[in-house]
């Protein structure tokens, strides 16, 4: 294990998480990025979408995919922001609702998994690290700008 790098280590296992999340979620017909979706959305006040690309990580036109196909499943809606004439607020649909219960249920379950089979102290670091390399990543502490 020593001879791999940090970034093939949160790549990999990143992937096998996702992995994980798309088989359990295609068993209803949905995917890991409308999970995550669904959970990122306020359900009592909907969300601006201006606000969820950046809240999730997501580049716009993925979004934007995700979004349409969310509501043809009727998962969401869309409704004009009042306080920005040019966005909207998605909002939960009942529907949208109970399936991000679904949602938040499977990454409970995952969570509770890893903390039964590490210690709060190895956690406690792995938080610290993962803290450690996004602010490194999104301050631009690694590679400048000007370097490309």
């Amino acid at each position: 294990m020593k001879d791999k790098t940090i970034d093939y280590m949160l790549r990999t296992t990143w992937l096998t998480v996702q992995k994980m999340y798309n088989e359990e979620a295609s068993k209803f017909g949905s995917t890991m990025a409308t999970g995550f979706t669904l959970l990122s959305i306020d359900p009592e006040k909907g969300t601006p979408s201006t606000a969820l690309g950046p809240k999730m990580g997501m580049e716009a036109t993925s979004l934007s995919r995700t979004l349409k196909t969310m509501e043809k499943k009727g998962l969401i809606t869309r409704k004009p922001n009042p306080n920005d004439g040019r966005g909207v607020i998605i909002s939960l649909t009942d529907f949208g609702i109970e399936k991000r219960e679904y949602s938040k249920e499977k990454v409970l379950l995952f969570n509770e998994a890893i903390k039964n089979n590490i210690s709060e102290e190895k956690l406690m670091h792995f938080y610290e690290v993962a803290e450690v390399i996004n602010d490194m990543v999104c301050n631009k502490k690694i590679y400048n700008q000007s370097d490309s």
